[in-house]
């Protein structure tokens, strides 16, 4: 057995896994609520982060049936760009800001006045953005110095739970890529960065590829959680690189689209390539040696989670995407923005805000869900539409994530994208891919190609007609009219 355990947003995921791939066992345990305190804060508490993980392994491994002698190995997996900062005893010193935190605008003008737009993409690959973790780190810098002044190590969440398991600092390429302190191209920390800002090299772990053992489980862990002592822990990777590795997106011109509480678009590349404005990210694949460019809606899932919690408590996903359904194409001339956490691909805008626009009295619930699902939609064909520019092949999308359980969603997300959209037999995505990894760090295959190939296997697919693919490229016409119109305004919203 091999497990797999994926740090989300919502809650922590163990998965056990034979060695063909076959899923044995699943459990999940979830987080606390994010806290936050002001609009476009976003914080967890890292210590939640592991109490879940306790939690997913014992229970992964009672409805197995298996002792945690049979585990051979262990994948880590988790959101991206979140930072934990621990003091001279390894204690947390203060709640993490996540990925979707984006109070730190301020610091990233700073650093790009500090060391130069042109040299930031020379060093990283990337633009830096709110969302990334070095100016989150910066902004504990400037507005809690105290804190800032006991930061003896700085990790993302998959490995802080990598800490608790085997007391090692270590993180791997793909979740690194994140920070905005790591060389994309060769693969290394950016010390060019760090010591351009005046950070301290020390507080970085060490980095390691994606399925490279990076330690191995405590007895003080194996006593808590069932699993044996000295079980090898591999690299893993940040939740879309895992992700991606689940979903066989491993070779050259294959792409997915995971429609979780945020949005990706995802192709692997061989070679390093990046679009010179950063409106997509160009980061270390979990594959050796390899690369992928993602573009990332903020407020995929996250829209209709939120239409859900706020104007129709208690009702089933199911039960929101059949009333969709019950709305036209297009939602009667209703568009969803889905800025609810400003928006990155591809208008890198912190300030930016999510809303209706074409109400009117006519409208009807559907179409408010509708408009909802569309918009999500026209928003990762803004990503594809960048990466495919970038040179990446795609004839088909493989499609993964809560929004890809409904068929109703892959159908319009077929006809907005104009694609072929594909699933897959194992929808478990990102800790499906950090069990495969695992598989390959302990030797079981000789690399995370060979490990894809043997298992993942594609199901259904819906293709686009064309009634609906010529009326969405119309549509996405208007929709991506629609940001530039009002840029002007989010900024004397977020001045008020």
């Amino acid at each position: 057995m091999w497990l797999g355990v994926d740090v989300g947003t919502g809650g922590t995921r163990a998965l056990l896994v034979d060695g063909r791939g076959g899923v044995r066992a699943a459990s999940t345990a979830p987080h606390e609520d994010m806290r936050m305190e002001r609009p476009l804060w976003a914080e967890q508490r890292p210590e939640n982060w592991w109490d879940a993980c306790v939690e997913a392994i014992r229970g992964v491994l009672a409805q197995a049936g298996v002792p945690g002698r049979q585990v051979k190995g262990i994948g880590l997996s988790g959101q991206m760009h979140g930072l934990v900062i621990l003091d001279s005893a390894s204690r947390v010193i203060r709640p993490s800001l996540i990925w979707c935190d984006q109070r730190s605008q301020a610091q990233v003008d700073a650093v790009n006045a500090k060391i130069g737009r042109e040299n930031i993409l020379k060093f990283t690959a990337n633009p830096v953005l709110t969302g990334f973790t070095l100016p989150k780190l910066l902004w504990v810098r400037d507005n809690e110095p105290r804190n800032f002044e006991r930061v003896r190590k700085m990790l993302l969440p998959k490995d802080y739970v990598r800490f608790k398991l085997t007391g090692e600092f270590a993180t791997e390429v793909s979740d690194a890529s994140g920070t905005a302190v790591f060389d994309v191209v060769n693969r290394r920390w950016s010390f060019e960065m760090m010591d351009g800002l005046g950070l301290d090299r020390g507080i970085l772990p060490k980095c390691y590829e994606s399925s490279e053992v990076t330690g191995h489980v405590t007895p003080q862990v194996a006593d808590i959680t069932g699993l044996q002592a000295g079980t090898p822990v591999v690299g893993g990777g940040g939740d879309q690189a895992s992700s991606a590795v689940g979903n066989g997106i491993v070779e050259a011109g294959t792409v997915s689209c995971t429609l979780g509480t945020s949005g990706v678009v995802f192709a692997h590349m061989e070679k390093v390539a990046y679009d010179g404005a950063g409106r997509v990210h160009t980061f270390c694949h979990a594959v050796r040696d390899k690369w992928y460019v993602m573009g990332v809606t903020q407020g995929a899932g996250l829209s209709l989670q939120w239409f859900r919690n706020q104007l129709a408590p208690g009702t089933e996903y199911d039960a929101l995407t059949a009333e969709a359904a019950q709305s036209p194409p297009g939602a009667q001339g209703l568009f969803w923005l889905p800025y609810l956490m400003g928006e990155r691909t591809p208008h890198l805008d912190a300030t930016a805000r999510g809303g209706w626009i074409g109400l009117t009295a006519r409208h009807t619930r559907a179409d408010l869900i509708r408009a909802v699902i569309e918009g999500v939609c026209y928003s990762q064909r803004d990503c594809l539409d960048i990466i495919e520019a970038l040179g990446v092949a795609a004839t088909s999308v493989r499609a993964s994530g809560g929004g890809a359980r409904s068929a109703f969603w892959r159908q319009l997300l077929a006809g907005v994208l104009n694609k072929r959209v594909v699933t897959l037999e194992t929808q478990e995505g990102s800790a499906y891919g950090a069990a495969l990894l695992a598989l390959v760090g302990t030797g079981e295959y000789a690399s995370v190609v060979e490990v894809c190939r043997a298992a993942i296997r594609e199901t259904e697919s819906v293709s686009p007609s064309a009634a609906d693919a010529a009326f969405y490229e119309k549509a996405h016409r208007v929709y991506r009219a629609l940001y530039p119109a009002l840029k002007p305004v989010y900024g004397q919203i977020a001045g008020l």
